[in-house]
């Protein structure tokens, strides 16, 4: 029985391997007779094609070679498209690999190679085009204009890199697309926010499935000319992690001395960058490559004060919202006032894109109130803003009058432009501890150790006793403590602060001050003057204590 049931098993794994066996062979049968099927019916087509006079492959070859006579190749560019050619025709158009070819011919044959757009040499006619579209940013007309006037008469030269520095809306892409307006240039722009892959600058090898040049060859192959205006948006947020770094890959492109031969890895073969006028945009460069910084030329772009802003809104804000809208300019009236009431009431920002949004607002109650036929006013006062945008959002003069001791007014200047501060100190019973609150940067504590230091080693000149620090604890606090502050500006906002409460006299009334203080009792020079001094007007402030070497940034901004 044992032996029966053994040969069973037996014979039964021998019938499904055997199952098994007939069924991948009856696949590979079928898999087979469809290849033969397909081979024989596309041998037959050609076969036909060919008794009747049409190649589709000799016509496509035909066509790339006709193109290629009319471009503006270098002897090395000429000979690889040859190459390439020659390896097109000896490949069956059923294989994948033909199709990778021909796309990588077509990239060739679509770049412009050597063409390039006439610029407008006409200077007067170019400022008065930059002049129409943006309000001041003199420096960064300037340097175009002198762009422009070495090429005109040198005929040839390397477009410069430049790098616009500044707070989010005040026109730094924006002024790009004039720029190429003006010049009579095509415009490109590239956002590199959250950028990561260096593949998307270089692009990838054509090995790869799927591969494709990188984004600037593509958008060079886009506009079909070698010398648009081309705009890399945000270069500060470029990322970086295990697929490389892209800020690397952006040396060659923003190198002047390197760029004539950038080498994209799809392509790999030197592609002339010279003539392209790139512009880069960031919001802050303590996040670029040091590398990268050194490349390019920095132009710092800062707010707008509220005296342009008005202007910025009179001459292209309202008439522009007022077309989106579809109202006519009998339907609503903006005056001065109205102007000043909706930047000061509803927005809190260095450039003017909160307030285009403000005006847009107004604009879609407007146009409510004109489809419903309802009855309104023309002319608008500040005290209609209220039904239009609500209650105001912000109030104009942040300073509040105080005058208690210890509390003084500093300035501070961050990404998105300048703000006002407040720094409070209080002495209580204890031994002379100093604690500072306020979510404070190392570099701001190590200011106020400084500052008290200062004031211990000078008290008797300045009027305070000795003894006191030694019976006191002392507290610094900078409101608001959600926001994180560091920096050495309010050094001696700080000295003064302390040299109040331990005097118990309070600061002179809208006074506010910025600066680095030393141990000797210096006040060093700091950055960002002009975006302090807007925050210190728009807050009320009638007074700024500054450095002295500080003084040559008033005079720029007395001149713009």
């Amino acid at each position: 029985d044992t032996r029966a049931e053994n040969i069973l098993q037996y014979m039964d794994g021998e019938l499904q391997l055997l199952e098994l066996k007939n069924k991948i062979e009856g696949k590979v049968r079928v898999d087979m007779e469809k290849q033969q099927r397909d081979y024989f019916l596309h041998q037959q087509m050609k076969t036909i094609q060919e008794e009747l006079g049409q190649n589709p492959q000799e016509d496509e070859l035909k066509r790339l070679t006709e193109k290629a006579e009319t471009k503006k190749w270098s002897k090395e560019v000429r000979e690889a498209f040859k190459k390439q050619l020659q390896k097109l025709g000896r490949t069956n158009p059923q294989v994948p690999e033909y199709s990778v070819i021909l796309n990588y011919v077509d990239l060739m044959l679509d770049l412009p190679w050597n063409e390039f757009t006439e610029d407008n040499f006409d200077l007067r006619k170019v400022k008065k085009e930059l002049d129409k579209d943006h309000f001041g940013l003199e420096k960064v007309k300037q340097r175009i204009l002198e762009h422009l006037a070495v090429l005109k008469l040198k005929g040839d030269m390397k477009a410069p890199i430049i790098c616009l520095v500044g707070p989010p809306g005040v026109g730094k892409t924006s002024l790009g697309k004039s720029i190429a307006n003006a010049l009579g240039r095509k415009f490109i722009r590239m956002s590199l926010g959250g950028l990561h892959d260096e593949s998307e600058i270089r692009g990838h090898r054509k090995t790869y499935i799927g591969a494709m040049p990188g984004r600037i060859i593509q958008s060079i192959k886009k506009v079909k000319t070698s010398n648009p205006v081309f705009v890399l948006d945000e270069i500060d947020k470029v990322g970086r992690d295990h697929r490389g770094d892209p800020s690397s890959a952006l040396l060659e492109v923003l190198d002047p001395e390197q760029n004539t031969t950038f080498q994209d890895n799809y392509l790999d073969l030197e592609y002339d960058l010279s003539k392209v006028l790139f512009i880069a945009t960031a919001n802050s460069l303590s996040t670029v490559q040091s590398a990268l910084l050194d490349r390019m030329e920095i132009i710092q772009v800062s707010g707008y004060s509220t005296e342009e802003k008005i202007e910025i809104a009179r001459q292209h804000l309202i008439p522009k919202q007022r077309k989106e809208h579809g109202l006519k300019s009998k339907d609503v009236k903006f005056s001065t006032k109205v102007i000043r009431a909706i930047i000061e009431g509803y927005t809190r920002e260095s450039g003017v894109r909160s307030l285009d949004r403000q005006v847009a607002g107004v604009m879609r109650g407007i146009a409510k109130r004109v489809a419903m036929e309802e009855k309104y006013e023309v002319n608008l006062k500040p005290e209609h803003l209220k039904d239009l945008l609500g209650p105001t959002k912000f109030s104009k003069d942040m300073y509040q009058e105080q005058q208690v001791p210890g509390v003084t007014v500093g300035l501070a200047w961050t990404s998105v432009g300048g703000d006002i501060l407040f720094i409070e100190s209080s002495l209580s019973k204890g031994n002379g501890k100093l604690t500072l609150t306020g979510n404070l940067g190392d570099v701001m504590k190590e200011s106020a150790t400084t500052a008290l230091t200062y004031l211990k080693s000078h008290a008797e000149k300045l009027g305070v006793d000795p003894d006191a620090f030694s019976k006191k604890d002392i507290h610094i606090h900078v409101p608001e403590g959600a926001i994180p502050k560091d920096g050495p500006s309010a050094g001696i906002t700080m000295l003064t602060a302390l040299a109040s409460v331990f005097k118990n006299k309070p600061v002179k009334p809208f006074l506010a001050m910025t600066g680095e203080i030393t141990l000797r009792g210096k006040v060093l020079p700091v950055g960002g003057i002009k975006e302090k001094i807007l925050a210190a007007k728009r807050a009320g402030i009638k007074e700024l204590i500054l450095c002295r070497v500080n003084k040559k940034h008033i005079e720029e901004i007395e001149k713009s």
